[in-house]
């Protein structure tokens, strides 16, 4: 057997010489095969590959987004298209290279500052743009908004709230709420009044501790953004030099007005320091400028002169009842008293109160000044004056004929 094996092996000595050299020459040509492959391979990858992108934004010390001067070779040649003259793009033997100008930067500066004053703002229906409609799933019919969007719009007017004209006089767009899906711009502010809200905590499902609470998530997820960087639509400056502007407290004082004067007078404080702890909070939180408006002439209410009984039969030379106005009057004493007290204890912020009860009482008292043919409040329970109905009749014609 062994022999056998050897003979085999003898026998076929110079045969597998040839053998060894054909496979060293297969050898030769395999590597050189996948060598070209290798080549094409590299040479592909090179002809193919996208440019290098922008480096991510970051964020220095102070918490400013500092934005990288690389570009990619697209956003250089629609900057050149969009830019007379060329902007900072280089041009040469088909290459395009992107040259930082900083003018990036001041067209952002020149589109925020067309954006207007970032406002925020706190309270209940006077300032409600669209919240209440937003959380409950909502839809207001007309008559509200027919006055000046010709739309409902979720506000509880036919036309536009206080807010509104606060916005446009300092050259703003109007308020979104913090509750609405769709639609939204926030690069102006937000709008957390929810109507029906109350000052008190736990009164209400949106009372202005959670308001607050809403505010404080908002602003931690924009600046997180940016440290991110990513967009956020307010930066920290934005924050820093917004307007704080807070209406609320009607309703708590609505809600105590069944009570004895005296019993309805110790409710005050409480409200106003809810208010007043409110401000504190936001000032912790960075904020330096607040508009606080305090409660209108709520004895003049039409709901409130058609139910009142009583202990409200005593009407002033306007036909609104006293005692209601007489606490709308201490509430705002009380709150311009601690707006006084807030700006001793924040000397470098700026507290403005505004007198809401002198404003909407004018109305009532001097409604022809003001182009009203009559004030629309009951002069008793049980009836209207006789100038009210004919005003009323000839305002439903002229909504049923449009």
């Amino acid at each position: 057997m062994a022999s056998a094996m050897n003979g085999c092996g003898g026998g076929g000595g110079g045969g597998g010489g040839g053998v060894m050299k054909r496979m060293g020459l297969l050898r030769v040509q395999y590597y050189c095969v996948m060598g070209f492959v290798a080549a094409a391979v590299v040479l592909a990858t090179l002809r193919y590959m996208p440019a290098p992108a922008t480096a991510p934004p970051t964020v220095d010390g102070g918490g400013a987004t500092v934005r990288s001067s690389a570009a990619t070779v697209d956003s250089a040649a629609a900057a050149a298209a969009a830019a007379p003259g060329g902007g900072g793009v280089e041009r040469g033997k088909g290459k395009r290279k992107h040259v930082w100008s900083g003018e990036e930067e001041e067209v952002a500066a020149e589109k925020k500052a067309a954006a207007g004053v970032v406002v925020f703002n706190f309270g209940d229906s006077n300032s409600d743009t669209g919240g209440v409609a937003a959380v409950m799933g909502i839809h207001i019919a007309a008559p509200e908004g027919r006055a000046y969007f010709h739309h409902p719009t979720g506000r509880l007017s036919d036309g536009r709230v206080i807010l509104d004209f606060i916005c446009e006089s300092l050259n703003t767009h109007h308020l979104s709420p913090f509750m609405r899906p769709l639609g939204a711009d926030y690069n102006n502010g937000v709008n957390f009044a929810i109507a029906g809200s109350t000052a008190t905590p736990g009164e209400t499902t949106f009372s202005l501790d959670v308001q607050l609470d809403q505010f404080i998530f908002f602003k931690e997820r924009c600046l997180e953004s940016i440290e991110r960087g990513e967009d956020a639509p307010i930066d920290s400056k934005g924050f820093e030099n917004a307007l704080y502007t807070m209406d609320i407290g009607h309703n708590d004082l609505m809600g105590v007005l069944h009570l004895s004067y005296d019993e309805i007078l110790r409710k005050l404080p409480p409200i106003v320091a809810e208010i007043r702890k409110a401000i504190e909070t936001l000032h912790k939180n960075g904020a330096k400028k607040f508009w606080i408006h305090g409660t209108g002439a709520l004895g003049c209410l039409p709901q409130k002169l058609a139910t009142r009984g009583e202990i409200d039969r005593d009407l002033d030379e306007h036909g609104c009842i006293t005692r209601i106005n007489n606490v709308a009057k201490r509430f705002n004493k009380l709150l311009s008293e601690t707006c006084d007290d807030l700006r001793l204890q924040f000397a470098s912020s700026t507290i403005v109160f505004v007198d809401m009860f002198a404003i909407k009482y004018d109305l009532v008292a001097n409604h022809t000044k003001h182009d009203c043919r009559a004030p629309l409040i009951y002069r008793s329970s049980t009836e209207f004056s006789q100038e009210s109905v004919r005003s009323l009749k000839k305002q439903k014609a002229k909504f049923i004929r449009s």
